[in-house]
């Protein structure tokens, strides 16, 4: 414990007081090359923070799920879902699904609107109509 103390309060307040950061916007031009290499760990640090922070806050940022797949469900047993239906068999109109979460597949039953809630997304069906 005494070691994250010793970190907390003289290690990194030590190290950043010591960075090489100008008081006045062209101090950043009269940097040297050693100045500007040193920024480099805190910048990377900074910069990783920021893009887990935006990963975790951020729902449209989490694009389709967890897994980073679309389809969480529909027949996962095949190596591709594939379907085809022939235009006879369709009525007056048919709304097809794009989001992969109805309970209805191919067609599709609205699940798309908790979808497009929750991620900020903005998927719809497909909807083919007779003419």
């Amino acid at each position: 414990m005494q070691g994250v103390s010793s970190l907390v309060k003289s290690t990194i307040p030590n190290y950043l007081s010591n960075l090489p950061i100008p008081d006045s916007f062209t101090g950043w031009f009269k940097l040297s090359f050693r100045d500007w290499v040193t920024l480099i760990p805190p910048t990377a640090v900074l910069a990783g923070v920021g893009y887990i922070s935006y990963l975790a806050f951020c729902p449209a940022a989490r694009k389709c799920g967890e897994s980073g797949r679309c389809n969480q469900k529909v027949r996962k047993h095949e190596a591709k879902v594939v379907d085809m239906i022939d235009i006879e068999n369709i009525a007056e109109k048919a709304a097809f699904c794009r989001c992969w979460k109805t309970n209805n597949w191919p067609y599709c039953d609205g699940s798309h609107t908790k979808h497009n809630n929750v991620t900020g997304d903005n998927v719809g069906p497909l909807v083919i109509k007779a003419k």
